[in-house]
């Protein structure tokens, strides 16, 4: 018996350790293709998988990422700003059904039915003011909460308060001015002391362009060059804050052991209400597993955190480099800790397919409301268009999958009692369209709202926000 359980036990530490060695072979396979650098962790519970960090902190002084190193969050702020909102409202400083108007009284007549519960969940309509046309001008200089809700108090609403769900940087610097109302603190001052203190995260912040703060990553856009300017006032309570990978783990284990929120705050929190979205994170099935997440972007950084609570696992990406690396390899990550197979881009090989089995998948498929993907035969190759988007060769693996070489995305044809469909797999997320005719729409290009495009963007930053 003691013999057997001994062999166990070095299988499983066999096994796991091929695990982590594939863990890294994926993460170098998106440094040697210069689309990531950063500091990546994986974790089971309590048990550390992978904690590494790759490429440089700073080019220029060829400083390495360590697991130490800390950088810009972008969006994954927003679910601490849920967070603080919802400690307020335990302490009975606010309800998250509460009109907005009751917190500011001077707040606009179009925001009469707006609820704190609608700006957490992206669903109040107060149109994002990153996508304003005169946003890019004014990043690199300073303002306070106050000016920031002046630049969007006054727009109209692209829609009634619940109706629908469209991605709004907006909706949490609105949510971080009101906190400090309520709380009579900064924000800044507010999480350091609610959240950060008390789970012992000793390497997060708010972020400050003038600050020394040790340790902290160059942001860099592709190229490698030095990323744009954004004046850390500007993001606020929607993408201000920074952090390391360890620390970011103390935060997924004190919120999800409940040494933060309590169970209902905590159900509250992770409910999604829309579009799969709950307050400050994404709830969605990746893989066929529930996956609590959110990514985020800000100028030269790039990063994504989740979490798998029916396994207990944390996915940990943060990156230095603009691009949608972190997000892919998350997914990777998390699906190898799983025991899954996980192929990359650079390991599919390509065959090559008669026509008469090309043919069979030509036609026009229903993605979305309005969103179309046509797919036909060209020269010998089956070709992708997405409504109002270009032509995209796609290279077979199989007689039914198919990948584009332009994104890290794949196409797999299927058939029902209803037909034919395909099925797109991107980002960990996998989005079924039927066929609707064997015969390609005519293609007329059509101006789709932002708002719809975001839905499926499958963005670090939580449906294409800049943050």
């Amino acid at each position: 018996m003691i013999r057997r359980l001994g062999i166990a036990l070095l299988l499983a530490a066999a096994s796991m350790a091929q695990d982590v060695a594939r863990m890294d072979q994926v993460v170098q396979s998106y440094v040697t293709n210069k689309t990531f650098m950063g500091s990546v962790l994986v974790a089971r519970g309590d048990e550390v998988l992978l904690s590494k960090g790759y490429g440089s902190a700073n080019l220029e002084w060829n400083i390495p990422n360590s697991p130490s190193t800390k950088f810009r969050l972008g969006s994954v702020t927003k679910q601490f700003t849920a967070a603080s909102i919802l400690l307020l409202e335990e302490r009975g400083k606010l309800k998250t059904d509460d009109l907005v108007k009751k917190l500011m009284p001077d707040a606009p007549v179009a925001w009469d039915k707006i609820t704190i519960y609608h700006l957490l969940t992206h669903t109040s309509g107060i149109p994002n003011f990153t996508s304003f046309p005169d946003y890019g001008p004014q990043e690199p200089f300073s303002a306070t909460p106050e000016k920031l809700v002046a630049r969007f108090r006054d727009k109209p609403l692209d829609f009634q308060p619940g109706e629908e769900w469209s991605y709004s940087n907006s909706g949490y610097v609105l949510l971080g001015y009101l906190l400090e109302k309520a709380s009579g603190e900064s924000y800044e001052k507010f999480v350091q002391g609610n959240i950060f203190g008390p789970l012992g995260m000793k390497d997060s912040g708010y972020d400050s362009n003038s600050a020394i703060i040790p340790r902290r990553a160059a942001g860099y856009a592709p190229g490698p060059v030095n990323a744009g300017f954004v004046h850390m006032s500007i993001p606020f309570s929607a993408g201000g804050l920074y952090s390391t990978t360890e620390d970011l783990l103390r935060w997924e284990q004190g919120l999800f052991s409940g040494k933060l929120l309590s169970a209902a705050s905590l159900a509250k929190m992770t409910t999604p209400f829309k579009n799969e979205y709950a307050c400050g994170v994404s709830v969605r099935t990746v893989g066929g597993h529930k996956a609590i997440d959110h990514g985020g972007g800000i100028e030269g950084f790039n990063t994504f955190l989740a979490y798998y609570p029916e396994d207990k696992l944390t996915a940990v990406v943060l990156g230095n480099l603009t691009g949608d690396a972190p997000q892919q390899i998350a997914t990777r990550l998390a699906a190898i800790a799983r025991g899954e197979k996980v192929q990359l881009p650079s390991e599919r090989k390509e065959i090559t397919l008669a026509p008469k089995i090309l043919e069979q998948y030509v036609g026009t498929y229903a993605l979305a409301t309005k969103i179309n993907v046509m797919i036909t035969v060209e020269g010998g190759q089956l070709i992708s268009q997405v409504s109002g988007q270009g032509k995209v060769p796609l290279f077979a693996t199989s007689e039914t999958r198919f990948f584009p070489k332009v994104v890290d995305a794949e196409i797999e044809f299927g058939k029902d009692d209803k037909g034919v469909y395909l099925v797109l797999h991107q980002g960990g997320r996998d989005m079924k369209a039927p066929r609707t005719s064997d015969k390609v729409l005519e293609r007329k290009e059509i101006a789709i709202a932002p708002k719809i495009l975001a839905q499926y963007a499958g963005t670090n930053c939580g449906r294409g926000s800049t943050w």
